[in-house]
């Protein structure tokens, strides 16, 4: 056998042993990483939903494993060098899209490194500030805000983070600023945000309301662009006076690059059923936020749009790496 049948021979060898693989898949635990501090934030929240979930579904052991740092870029740079089998997920959000447009040298490229499964969730924040500050209302905020020209601080996961570009897109569209605080997730943030070491947030709902209901923290708006049912009292940052200010946060599935179609196809079919269930939908309900579970090239498509959106705002508001 000369060398290239030998090639083609090992070729179609490799090509066979992917397509069992994928048959097969998954046969062993599975891993989903998530790029932000465990607790509070929604990416955390929402990989233990999915992982239970997910779990059931295969029959097999799914470790969520939280790997914070970089505003999420340590946890994504794991998942882009993995085993492209199935093996290795990745919860990731805006954060690990907008990467690029913030960090000067970047590891991998997320729009061609990951790919897309499925979005698992969307779901509203919550504008929430600390109950020392003499404002009880979004105009009486921002009011307080430009009085003291930058002297109010905000937390977030980190540059990049959905809570960060919200906070961003808000300081923008209504004139004022504020000293951004990095930190390795949504939960050390509020903890600080509750210890009075930081002056407001844009936060996630499941990780913001139980503190809200227990006088820990002062709600003063959501960021969608209707109000949410758990919080009907609670004005939309349109109503309260922040004219076209909208932002909805999500979550998603994604795998390393050359993954088998195969198994893309089969996770994303799995990920749909679950998320669809009633189970998943009263969990999702309770906490402010929707299941999607959409087929794999609507989600691709929805990723290359929201890059595209969030690297145009970032540009247009001089938004620049911390």
């Amino acid at each position: 056998m000369n060398r290239r049948q030998l090639l083609l021979a090992s070729t179609a060898l490799l090509a066979t042993a992917r397509q069992a693989a994928a048959q097969t898949w998954p046969t062993r635990p599975l891993r989903l990483v998530v790029p932000f501090a465990a607790g509070a934030g929604i990416l955390d929240i929402m990989a233990r939903i999915v992982g239970q979930h997910l779990g059931e579904a295969t029959g097999q052991q799914v470790v969520v494993d939280n790997r914070p740092g970089a505003g999420g870029n340590v946890g994504a740079d794991i998942v882009v060098k993995a085993a492209p089998d199935g093996y290795t997920m990745l919860m990731g959000n805006t954060a690990a899209l907008v990467a690029p447009y913030l960090v000067a040298h970047m590891n991998f490229d997320p729009l061609v490194d990951l790919v897309p499964v499925t979005q698992v969730n969307s779901a509203p924040l919550m504008l929430v500030v600390h109950p020392s500050l003499p404002v009880t209302s979004v105009k009486e905020f921002i009011a307080y805000a430009k009085e003291k020209k930058g002297a109010l601080n905000y937390g977030s996961g980190g540059v990049g983070a959905t809570p960060f570009l919200a906070v961003e897109l808000f300081k923008s569209m209504a004139g004022f600023d504020a000293v951004h605080v990095p930190y390795k997730g949504g939960a050390p943030a509020l903890a600080d945000l509750m210890a009075g070491q930081i002056s407001f947030m844009i936060e996630n709902v499941p990780g913001t309301l139980p503190y809200v209901k227990d006088g820990k923290l002062r709600a003063l708006a959501i960021t969608s662009a209707h109000r949410l049912p758990l919080v009907p009292d609670l004005p939309t940052m349109q109503e309260a006076g922040v004219a076209g200010y909208e932002m909805v946060g999500w979550n998603g599935i994604f795998l390393p690059k050359n993954t088998p179609a195969d198994i893309v196809s089969k996770l994303n079919a799995v990920l749909a059923k679950l998320l669809n269930s009633d189970a998943v939908k009263k969990q999702m309900a309770a906490l402010g936020a929707e299941p999607v579970g959409n087929p794999q090239p609507e989600f691709a498509t929805f990723v290359k749009s929201e890059s595209v959106r969030w690297g145009k705002i970032i540009r247009e508001n001089g938004i620049k790496p911390e």
